[in-house]
This record gives C-alpha cells, sequence and structure tokens, in this order.
C-alpha cells in the first residue's frame, strides 16, 4: 500500500505541465501546436524564450527531485525511488493532458539527483558533452540515459543501476520518434525555433 502511495504522489507531482502552464502564462499559445508538440523544456526553447526553456527545465528537474525525496522521508528508500519513477510516468503520461505529455528527460535528470547526486551529475556531464559535440538535445538525452545504468554499476550500486536502467528505458522509448529521425539525419539541432 506505501508503495502504491508514493507512486501516486510521483504521478501527481510528475504530471504537472510545467512548459505548457508557463508558456500559456507568457501569452505563446499552447505549447503542443509548436515544434515537436512536446510540453518539455527543448520545445519550449523554440518557442525562441531561453528564459521560459530554463525555467521549464529547472521545474521539471525540481518536480523529480521532490517526488522522490518527499516519499523518501515519509516511507523510505524504496518508496523515494518508486515515487521517482512515478514521477517520470507522470510527466510522460499526465491524465490532465490525455496522457500525452513530455519525454522525462530533465524529471529522469531530478530524479537521478535525489537519488544519488554524482549519479545525476554523472548523466549531466554525459547530456552536454554529447550535446556540444551533436547539438542534438535528443541524442544527449539518450546518452545520459544509458551512462546512468553503467556510471552506477561503475560506483558498484546494482541496485541503483537497476532503477536508471528502468528510467532509461522510458526515456528511450518516449524517444523513439527522434531516434528514427537521427537515423534519417533529420533531427533538429537545439535552439532552432519552429
Amino acid at each position: 500500500m506505501i508503495l502504491l502511495l508514493a507512486l501516486a504522489l510521483g504521478y501527481a507531482l510528475g504530471s504537472i505541465p510545467f512548459g505548457l502552464v508557463l508558456t500559456r502564462a507568457a501569452g505563446l499559445g499552447d505549447i503542443r501546436q509548436i515544434g515537436s508538440g512536446n510540453i518539455g523544456a527543448t520545445n519550449v526553447l523554440r518557442t525562441g524564450s531561453k528564459a521560459l526553456a530554463a525555467a521549464t527545465l529547472l521545474l521539471d528537474l525540481l518536480k523529480g527531485v521532490a517526488a522522490l525525496l518527499a516519499a523518501g522521508a515519509l516511507w523510505g528508500e524504496t518508496a523515494g525511488l518508486v515515487a521517482g519513477f512515478g514521477a517520470m510516468l507522470g510527466h510522460a503520461f499526465p491524465a490532465w493532458l490525455g496522457f500525452k505529455g513530455g519525454k522525462g528527460v530533465a524529471t529522469g535528470g531530478g530524479v537521478l539527483l535525489a537519488a544519488a547526486w554524482w549519479l545525476g551529475l554523472g548523466a549531466a556531464l554525459a547530456w552536454l558533452a554529447t550535446a556540444v559535440v551533436t547539438r542534438i538535445s535528443s541524442a544527449a538525452a539518450i546518452a545520459a540515459c544509458v551512462a546512468a545504468p553503467v556510471i552506477a554499476l561503475l560506483a558498484g550500486r546494482t541496485d541503483l543501476a537497476v532503477f536508471a536502467a528502468g528510467i532509461a528505458a522510458l526515456v528511450v522509448w518516449r524517444h523513439r520518434p527522434n531516434i528514427e529521425r537521427l537515423l534519417a539525419g533529420t533531427e533538429p539541432r537545439i535552439g532552432r525555433k519552429a
């Protein structure tokens, strides 16, 4: 029962669509009608507003952190991890938006950071290195997610490696259309406007 409560708490926090809320509040309309139609920071950046994109990134990251830390404080470490994964599910499949949400990269980063700071930092560095080289957000996201379980294994934390692999599987699955465009050489670069 506690794990179900943790999952529900995480889902509720994760399903807050900050990208949509911020762009509407700024008078930019419905972010789902711009670029990829995604509610995340990369698509918010396509509106031309770096400030809104940065705010979306931070808030999406913080909802992952909040879910894991809140459930962890209430019910223990395992419940925290379950809530963190729930936040990922809420972000990717928010009930309020017809279960069509974001890809979970920032939220997943927040969850990894809250689970173990060094794991979140390692994934962020993998994202940054790939983004600098490719200038493609989806390639960076996939690289970061694949790196996270490897980093956890190298640190001797099999439990976190399994957890990070679950996060990676969800993020990579949500990036299926991006992977097709990457293979075709048509994936847009970071900062390209809609």
